[in-house]
C-alpha cells in the first residue's frame, strides 16, 4: 500500500535521499525546486541574519545559530511528522494532500515575521507592537515575491498559510494542523530544544528520544490535535524535562537575563522614537546600529553599549527571588507590566541615591520579572492500546504532573534585580535591600 502523501515532492525526496542539504546535527533536509524558490527570497534570506537566541551567546559563545537554520529544521520535522501520521487512517481521512502541503509551507515560513530580539520585545507587551506571527502578513501580502511563489510553485494561497500561523478559521481540520506546528509536542519545540542545546554546548535539550516520540504520534480522541501512543510516554516525559532544564539553565540563566533586561529597559524608552514598520524588517546587525544611534547621548546609552559594543559590560545580579523561596516578593513583582517594573526601578534608584549620597541614574538599577503571559502547559493525550482509551499524560505521569501541569513559569523563572557594577557593589553590602525594594514597589 502506497503512502497517501508519497507524491508530495519533499516527502519523496526525504525517503529517496535525493536533493538534500545538511544542517547540524547530521540532519538531511530535502531541497526541492519549490522549497529553494521560497528560501531564496529576500524575506526568507533575512532570517539568516537574525540569531535564534539573541543574548544567549554572551554566556554560551556557540549559540549564534540563526532563525534560517531553525526554520529548515522545523520544515524537516514537518516532513517526518507527516510521514508518520500518514499511517494513521483518522489523520489521512481529515488531512488531504493539499492541506499537508500547506502545512509544509507554513512550517518553513513559521518564523517569517520574526524580527531581531523578537520574543524579548513581545514579552514586554508594549502598545502598538504586534505578535510576530501577525507581522508575517506583511511578508505574505500581494505584490511580495513570497506570495507569488506560493501561488505559482505550490498552488497555495498565502491566506492558507496565514490561517495556520494566525488562526482565522476554527475547524477540527485546522486545529489538527495547527497542533503540529504549535502544540505540546510540536515540530517547533522538537527542533529548538535540540538545536539550542547543540549550539549552546549543553546536553539538556537533547536528552529525549525524538525518533521514538515521532513514531508514537497519532490523532487525539477529539480528532482535532495530536496524541501519542503509550510507547512514547517516556520520550514525552523526557521532552518535558528537557524543556524545563533548558529554561532553567539556558534561556533564563541570570547573565542572559541581565543582558535581556538591559535591552528591554533601553527599548522601552527608545521604541516610541523608532519607525517600527521599517525597524522590524531590518537584519539584526542593522537593528543594533539603529538602536545604538538612537541611544547616543541618553541615559540608555550605557545600557545599549554594555551589550552591543566590543567591550561587554553586563549589569550584576543584586538580588533574586523565586516563587518557592521568596514567595512574598515574587508574587508582588512577577507577571506585572513592564511599565510598572520601570517605575519601581526608578523609585528604587532614587532611594539608593539618598542612601549612598551619590547619584544613581534611573537606568543604573533594573528589575527583571516573568512576563505577563505564561508558558503553555504541556497538555497532551496518551493512548493505551491495551485499555483502548485516551488519558491526559499528566494523569499517568508524575513527571509531567509536576513539571508541566502546574505553572511552569513558577519553577524556572525568577524575579531579579540587576545593577551597574559600581552600584551593585554597594547594594550587596546592604542589610535591608529587600525591604527597600518592597517599599519602592508598594509606595
Amino acid at each position: 500500500m502506497n503512502h497517501p502523501y508519497v507524491e508530495i515532492p519533499e516527502l519523496s525526496s526525504l525517503q529517496s535521499g535525493s536533493g538534500l542539504v545538511r544542517i547540524p546535527y547530521q540532519q538531511d533536509v530535502p531541497f526541492t525546486k519549490r522549497v529553494r524558490a521560497l528560501v531564496d527570497t529576500a524575506e526568507f534570506r533575512r532570517l539568516s541574519h537574525i540569531t535564534q537566541l539573541g543574548f544567549t551567546a554572551l554566556v554560551y559563545p556557540g549559540a549564534t545559530h540563526t532563525r534560517f537554520e531553525h526554520a529548515l529544521g522545523v520544515y524537516q520535522n514537518a516532513l517526518q511528522y507527516l510521514w508518520q501520521l500518514g499511517k494513521d487512517p483518522r489523520f489521512t481521512a481529515t488531512i488531504d494532500v493539499h492541506t499537508a502541503e500547506v502545512l509544509i509551507a507554513a512550517a518553513l515560513l513559521h518564523d517569517l515575521g520574526h524580527w531581531p530580539f523578537c520574543h524579548l520585545i513581545e514579552d514586554m507587551s508594549l502598545e502598538g507592537i504586534p505578535r510576530h506571527e501577525s507581522f508575517a502578513r506583511e511578508f505574505l501580502s500581494d505584490g511580495r515575491e513570497l506570495a507569488e511563489i506560493l501561488r505559482t510553485e505550490w498552488e497555495i494561497e498565502p491566506a492558507e498559510v496565514l490561517d495556520i500561523l494566525v488562526p482565522s478559521s476554527d475547524t477540527a481540520e485546522m486545529r489538527l494542523v495547527r497542533s503540529i506546528l504549535s502544540g505540546p509536542i510540536d515540530i517547533d519545540k522538537m527542533d529548538y530544544l535540540d538545536r539550542d542545546s547543540l549550539h549552546a554546548g549543553v546536553p539538556y535539550g537533547r536528552n529525549f528520544d525524538k525518533n521514538r516520540l515521532i513514531q508514537s504520534l497519532m490523532v487525539n480522541a477529539g480528532g482535532d490535535g495530536l496524541a501519542i501512543g503509550s510507547k512514547g510516554k517516556t520520550a514525552a516525559e523526557l521532552m518535558v524535562f528537557a524543556r524545563y532544564v533548558m529554561f532553567s539553565e539556558v534561556y533564563w540563566h541570570h547573565a542572559v537575563r541581565s543582558a535581556s533586561t538591559m535591552f528591554a529597559r533601553a527599548f522601552f524608552h527608545l521604541y516610541p522614537h523608532l519607525d517600527l514598520s521599517s525597524y522590524f524588517q531590518l537584519t539584526e546587525a542593522d537593528s543594533i546600529s539603529v538602536l545604538r544611534a538612537q541611544a547616543r547621548g541618553t541615559e540608555c546609552e550605557r545600557l545599549v553599549e554594555g551589550i552591543f559594543s566590543t567591550k561587554r559590560l553586563l549589569y550584576k545580579r543584586v538580588a533574586e527571588f523565586s516563587y518557592y523561596e521568596s514567595s512574598e516578593v515574587f508574587k508582588l513583582i512577577a507577571h506585572q507590566p513592564v511599565s510598572s517594573l520601570v517605575r519601581w526601578s526608578e523609585s528604587l534608584a532614587k532611594r539608593l541615591s539618598q542612601r549612598f549620597h551619590q547619584q544613581v541614574a534611573s537606568t543604573d538599577i533594573l528589575i527583571d520579572a516573568p512576563p505577563t503571559h505564561r508558558e503553555v502547559e504541556f497538555n497532551v493525550e496518551i493512548y493505551s492500546s491495551r485499555e483502548a482509551k485516551y488519558q491526559p499524560l499528566h494523569v499517568v505521569s508524575p513527571v509531567v504532573d509536576t513539571l508541566a501541569r502546574k505553572q511552569f513559569d513558577d519553577f524556572v523563572k525568577r524575579v531579579r534585580v540587576f545593577a551597574h557594577p559600581d552600584i551593585a557593589r554597594l547594594c550587596v553590602q546592604m542589610d535591608d535591600f529587600e525591604n527597600m525594594l518592597i517599599e519602592s514597589v508598594t509606595e
